[in-house]
C-alpha cells in the first residue's frame, strides 16, 4: 500500500530477531519455584491480581510467602526449599483455590498450568450467572467496570447506564458521550471501532447484553492513538455454550411518550462450529422541548420537538475451529435506522411584534450501516504465543430530507434541503504476541487504515449574495479521505511485585479534502506515540500505578464538513475543513486499595494540549441577530482531574458503590460581540474576542442496592453535576434520583425490572450565556420515566470453558451479543 508501508515494514523487521527467537533460560536453581495461570472458569479470562499465598504442607497450614497474578493471569513464585506445600488463589468474588506440590531435586520448577476460579455464586448449568453488583478493577491500561445487576437495572440501554459510570457523562438530549468532561473520545463494541454513530449505538445495546465497560483513559500504543480523553470498550456476553442456546430481552419505557426495545441472541456450538446471530430493536418517539431568551432585545426563542426513531439491528457470523491452534472467524454486523421528526422554532419579540417570526420543521432520515470482519488466528504451542490477522471493512450511507417552512418577518421562502453521506472504513491488521520468558513479553503489529467520506448537499431554497441579492442555494460536494498507515511494539515485564510495558506506535497519515471536485484542504504528517506503564503491588490489597500515553484528535466530520449543519431562525452551524489535528500528552497516577468487604480507587490524571479544537462563534454578516457557529484550532493548553470511586459490602443485604470525579480545563475559543444594540447595529460595530475560559466542573453518584430476598432487590441511584462553563455558556448544576427493583425467576434464568427515573424530575439542562448575545435558556427532554423490562436466558447445553481460549482475552469477545 504505496511506499508508506516500506517504511512501516523497516520498523517491524528491526523488531525480527526478537520475534524470531524466543530465549527461556533455564536458570541453575539452588531453589525451586512454582509457576501457573488462572483464569475465571466460567468466562476464561485471565484473572489479574489474585493473591497467591504458599503455606507449608497441608495440616499446618502457616503462610510463608506469595505473590500476585500479573494482566495475563501468570504467577510465578522463585526461592521454595525443597519440601511439600500448598498454594491458594484467592480473589474477591470467587471460591479459593488450594492445590499442595512438591519441591524436589528431580522437579525443582513446577509448573501447575491454568487454575480455574469459580466465583463464589451458585453455578447454573447452560447460562452464565451475572454478579449481583458492579465492581470496578484497575488494570495496567484501563479501568474495567464489571457491570452488575444493579447497573442494568437503571435503565433498557447503554446509554442509560453510561451515566451511572465514573466518569462517563451522556447529553440525554443529543446522545453525545463525554469522559473525563471531554468528548473526543472513541468507542468500541468488543474491541473494535463499529462505523454506527456513537449517539445512535449507545441506543441500540440493551443494558442486560453488557458485561463489562473499559474506560482506557491512557491506551498503550497496540491501541490508534485517536481520542484525547482515550478509548471506550463496551465487552457483551458471550454465548458460548454447547449445543443451542439463546438470550431474550423485552423493555418497555413510558415517558412523555412510549419508547420499546427488545433484543434476542441465539448460539449454536456443535463440534468445530459455532453459529451465532442475534437481533435488537428500538421504537419509540421522543420528545424534547426548550428556550432562549434575550434580555437586550426582548425576545424568546421557543423549540418544540418530536422524533420517531426506529432502529432495527442484526448479527450473524460463525468461528471454525479449525484444529487446537487455529481459528477463522467472519461475522456481519447490519443496522437500519429510520427517523422522521417534526419540530418548531417560535421567536417572538416582545417589543417588536412585526419581527416575529416562526420555523417549522419536517425531518426524514434514514441510514444503514454495514460491517464485515474476518479474523484469523493461530496460536503456537507456547502459552500466550499467537499471530492474528483481522480486515474490518465498514460503509454508513445516509439519506435525510429536511422541510422548513417560515411564517412572519421570515425573508426567505420554504425550501427543502437535501443531505447525503456515504462513508467507507477499511482497516487491516496484523499482531503478533510473543512469551520471551515466563515474565516477560513482545507484542507488535501493522495497520492500514482507510477512510473517505462523500457528502451531497442541494437545497430547493434561496441564499443572499454578498451584495444582498437573492440567488438559489448553490449544491455542494464535499469528499474528506484520510489514510493511516501504521506499525506498533510494546514490551511488558513483571518482577517480583513490579511490572512495565513500554510501546511506541508510528503513523503516516494523509488528508484530502475536495468541495465540488476542487482541492481545498491537503494535510501530511509522521508522528511517533509513546506509551509506557509501571505498576508497584506490594501486597494482595494495595496497587499503585504511573501511565503515560501521547494521543491525537483528528478532526471529525461535523467538525470539517463545509455544508450547513442545522439552523435556525437564529443560529447557522458549519464546520472547517482547514482543521489540524490537536495532540496531547497524558499522564496518569493512580491507586487500588481492596478490604474484605469491598474496594477503593484514586488517581489524578493531567493532559498538555496542543492546537486545541474549539467553538468559534461569528454574527452572521447578512443577518447581525443571527449566530454562526463552527470551529477553529487555538493555542496550547491543559487539563488535569482527580478521580475515586469504590464498592463497599455494608451488609448481608446492603451494598454500595459510589463515585466522585472533578476536572478542570483551561478552554480557548473565539467570539464576537455587537458594541450596540442588535436591532441598530451595522458591520462596523462587529469586534472579535479572544475568550479564555477555566472550567472545574464535577460529578458524584451513588448506588445502593438493597437485597429484599434472595431474588427480590431494589437500588437507589443518585447523581450530581456541578456548575459547568463553556465558551458560550455556564450551565447550571443538573441532578436526578432514580428507584429500581429486579425480581428473579427460574433460578436465575430470568428476571423482571422496574425502574422510575428522575423521581423528582430535576434534571434539564439550563444555562446563561454572555457571547455574542446576553441570554439564558433551559432544554428539556423526558428524563422522568416508567421502565419495565423482562430477560430470559434458555440453553440446552453446558458451558465448554477447557476448550478454546477467546481470540483475544483483553478486548475481543468473539461470537455472541448484539454488535
Amino acid at each position: 500500500m504505496k511506499t508508506h508501508l516500506l517504511l512501516l515494514g523497516c520498523f517491524l523487521m528491526a523488531l525480527w530477531p526478537s520475534l524470531a527467537s524466543a530465549p527461556n533460560p533455564e536458570p541453575d536453581l539452588k531453589d525451586g519455584s512454582v509457576e501457573g495461570t488462572v483464569i475465571d472458569q466460567g468466562l476464561g479470562q485471565p484473572v489479574a491480581y489474585a493473591a497467591v499465598v504458599i503455606k507449608t504442607a497441608p495440616g499446618t497450614g502457616e503462610p510463608i510467602t506469595g505473590g500476585i497474578t500479573t494482566e495475563e493471569g501468570q504467577f510465578h513464585i522463585e526461592k521454595l526449599p525443597e519440601g511439600k506445600y500448598l498454594l491458594e488463589v484467592q480473589f474477591i468474588g470467587y471460591q479459593t483455590y488450594s492445590i499442595p506440590f512438591e519441591i524436589s531435586k528431580e522437579d525443582k520448577k513446577v509448573r501447575l498450568g491454568t487454575i480455574s476460579l469459580k466465583e463464589a455464586t451458585m453455578e447454573l448449568s447452560g447460562v452464565e450467572v451475572v454478579g449481583e453488583r458492579t465492581t470496578i478493577e484497575q488494570k495496567t491500561d484501563r479501568k474495567v467496570v464489571n457491570v452488575g445487576r444493579d447497573l442494568t437495572t437503571t435503565g433498557a440501554t447503554a446509554a442509560e447506564i453510561m451515566n451511572n459510570i465514573p466518569s462517563l457523562n451522556v447529553d440525554q438530549q443529543t446522545g453525545e458521550l463525554s469522559l473525563r468532561g471531554n468528548t473526543n473520545v472513541r468507542v468500541m463494541v468488543d474491541g473494535k471501532l463499529s462505523n454506527v454513530p456513537v449517539e445512535q449505538l449507545l441506543r441500540q445495546i440493551p443494558s442486560t447484553s453488557i458485561k463489562a465497560i473499559e474506560l482506557i483513559t491512557n491506551p498503550s500504543a497496540k491501541y490508534n492513538p485517536e481520542g484525547m480523553s482515550g478509548l471506550i470498550n463496551i465487552i457483551l456476553h458471550k454465548n458460548a455454550n454447547i449445543g443451542f442456546n439463546g438470550n431474550l430481552n423485552l423493555g418497555l419505557t413510558k415517558g412523555i411518550e412510549a419508547k420499546f426495545n427488545s433484543s434476542v441472541d441465539l448460539n449454536y456450538r456443535q463440534g468445530k462450529v459455532n453459529l451465532y446471530g442475534s437481533y435488537g430493536n428500538n421504537i419509540g418517539k421522543y420528545v424534547n422541548d426548550g428556550h432562549i431568551f434575550r434580555p437586550v432585545e426582548n425576545s424568546l426563542q421557543e423549540f418544540d420537538f418530536l422524533n420517531n426513531n426506529k432502529s432495527h439491528l442484526y448479527k450473524a457470523g460463525i468461528d471454525i475451529y479449525l484444529n487446537d491452534r487455529h481459528t477463522l472467524s467472519v461475522f456481519t454486523n447490519q443496522n437500519l435506522f429510520d427517523s422522521r421528526g417534526n419540530g418548531g422554532v417560535q421567536v417572538t419579540y416582545a417589543d417588536s411584534p412585526s419581527r416575529n417570526t416562526a420555523l417549522d420543521l419536517l425531518t426524514l432520515n434514514d441510514n444503514r450501516s454495514e460491517q464485515y470482519n474476518l479474523d484469523y488466528k493461530w496460536e503456537f504451542p507456547r502459552e500466550g504465543h499467537s499471530l492474528e490477522l483481522e480486515f474490518d471493512h465498514n460503509r454508513y450511507t445516509s439519506q435525510e430530507d429536511a422541510d422548513f417552512r417560515s411564517t412572519g418577518a421570515a425573508t426567505l421562502p420554504d425550501y427543502t434541503d437535501f443531505v447525503d453521506i456515504d462513508r467507507l472504513q477499511t482497516i487491516a491488521n496484523l499482531d503478533y504476541v510473543i512469551p520471551l520468558d515466563t515474565i516477560s513479553k513482545l507484542e507488535a503489529g501493522l495497520e492500514a487504515r482507510v477512510f473517505e467520506t462523500e457528502v451531497g448537499y442541494r437545497s430547493t431554497g434561496l441564499s443572499f449574495t454578498p451584495e444582498g441579492t437573492l440567488v438559489p442555494t448553490p449544491s455542494t460536494e464535499f469528499t474528506y479521505g484520510m489514510d493511516i498507515y501504521s506499525a506498533y511494539a510494546t514490551y511488558g515485564r513483571n518482577y517480583e511485585r513490579w511490572s512495565f510495558q513500554a510501546g511506541l506506535r508510528l503513523e503516516d497519515v494523509e488528508v484530502q479534502a475536495d468541495t465540488n471536485g476542487v482541492r481545498s484542504f491537503t494535510d501530511e504528517y509522521t508522528q511517533l506515540y509513546p506509551s509506557a506503564f509501571l505498576t508497584y503491588t506490594p501486597g494482595e490489597k494495595n496497587q499503585y500505578q504511573l501511565s503515560y500515553s501521547r494521543r491525537v484528535d483528528r478532526p471529525g466530520l461535523t467538525q470539517v464538513n463545509p455544508i450547513r449543519e442545522f439552523a435556525t431562525p437564529l443560529i447557522s452551524s458549519f464546520g472547517n475543513p482547514e482543521l489540524l489535528p490537536q495532540f496531547t500528552d497524558s499522564y496518569e497516577a493512580n491507586y487500588t486499595r481492596r478490604f474484605k468487604i469491598g474496594s477503593l480507587t484514586a488517581g489524578v490524571f493531567y493532559r498538555a494540549i496542543q492546537d486545541e479544537i474549539n467553538r468559534a462563534v461569528f454574527v452572521d454578516r447578512l443577518d447581525l441577530n443571527r449566530m454562526i457557529l463552527t470551529y477553529d484550532n487555538f493555542d496550547d493548553t491543559s487539563a488535569y482531574g482527580v478521580e475515586v470511586s469504590g464498592n463497599l459490602k455494608a451488609t448481608s443485604w446492603w451494598s454500595i458503590n459510589m463515585s466522585f470525579d472533578l476536572y478542570q480545563q483551561t478552554q480557548r475559543g473565539r467570539t464576537e460581540r455587537l458594541l450596540t444594540d442588535q436591532s441598530n447595529a451595522t458591520v462596523d460595530d462587529i469586534v472579535v474576542v479572544e475568550q479564555e475560559v477555566d472550567n472545574t466542573a464535577w460529578n458524584l453518584r451513588m448506588n445502593n442496592s438493597l437485597k429484599a430476598t434472595e431474588n427480590l432487590t431494589f437500588q437507589v441511584f443518585g447523581f450530581y453535576r456541578g456548575q459547568n462553563r463553556t465558551i458560550q455558556l455556564t450551565a447550571d448544576p443538573m441532578y436526578f434520583v432514580n428507584l429500581g427493583a429486579r425480581y428473579s425467576f427460574a433460578q436465575g434464568k430470568g428476571s423482571v425490572s422496574v425502574n422510575f427515573n428522575d423521581v423528582f424530575n430535576t434534571m434539564r439542562f439550563a444555562f446563561d450565556a454572555d457571547e455574542p448575545f446576553i441570554q439564558s435558556g433551559q432544554f428539556n427532554w423526558e428524563s422522568q420515566n416508567l421502565f419495565v423490562g423482562l430477560s430470559y436466558r434458555f440453553g440446552s447445553g453446558k458451558n465448554q470453558t477447557s476448550g478454546r481460549k477467546n481470540r483475544d482475552r483483553n478486548t475481543k469477545e468473539g461470537s455472541g451479543g448484539l454488535f
